[in-house]
Order: C-alpha cells, then sequence, then structure tokens
C-alpha cells in the first residue's frame, strides 16, 4: 500500500516513518528538499531505502543523492520498467 505526504515535513511528523518499506521523494519538494529529507532520515539512523525523483535532472544533485544513499535517482517521465527495478532494489537492500 502506497501512502502520499503533502511534504516531507508532514512525512517527518507523521506515524508511519517505521512502517515505511522505501520512500520515493522528488527533490525540489516545498519546504524541506528531498535531499534534505534523505540526509535528516539517515542522521537519525533511519535505514529506509530512498529513490530520488526530480523534472530537474542536474548532476549536482545526482551526486548529492547518491552520495546521501539514495538507491536510486529518476528524472521525470521515467519508465515504468526503470521504477519497478529500482523499488525490487530498495526491497532487497539491507536495512
Amino acid at each position: 500500500m502506497g501512502i502520499t505526504f503533502a511534504s516531507a515535513e508532514e512525512f517527518l511528523q507523521s506515524n508511519c516513518l517505521n512502517d515505511i518499506s522505501c520512500l520515493i521523494a522528488d527533490v525540489h519538494l516545498p519546504g524541506l528538499s528531498g535531499i534534505e529529507l534523505q540526509t535528516r532520515l539517515r542522521a537519525e539512523g533511519s535505514r529506509i531505502p530512498v529513490i530520488m525523483t526530480t523534472a530537474y535532472p542536474e548532476a549536482r544533485n545526482w551526486a548529492r543523492a547518491l552520495d546521501a544513499g539514495a538507491i536510486a535517482f529518476l528524472s521525470r517521465h521515467y519508465d515504468t520498467d526503470s521504477l519497478i527495478d529500482c523499488l525490487d532494489r530498495a526491497l532487497q537492500a539491507p536495512n
């Protein structure tokens, strides 16, 4: 089952953090960015696998997301097979 949140802050304030198997976040979220969310989760000890998406695939953001531990970095308009492949890798990753 998928759960959506309007912002990174809404996600962090939810009681779902321990129930999430994989997080798909956009780089450009309102408020806290997807990369900032990922960095914060890691700093707090979370091992939730993260797939980062963006409509603006800048090399700098790609590198920041992967350096922070993202499983994948997908630019918008990715195909379903690419997303499924990333989800498979994320769900098989050790937490």
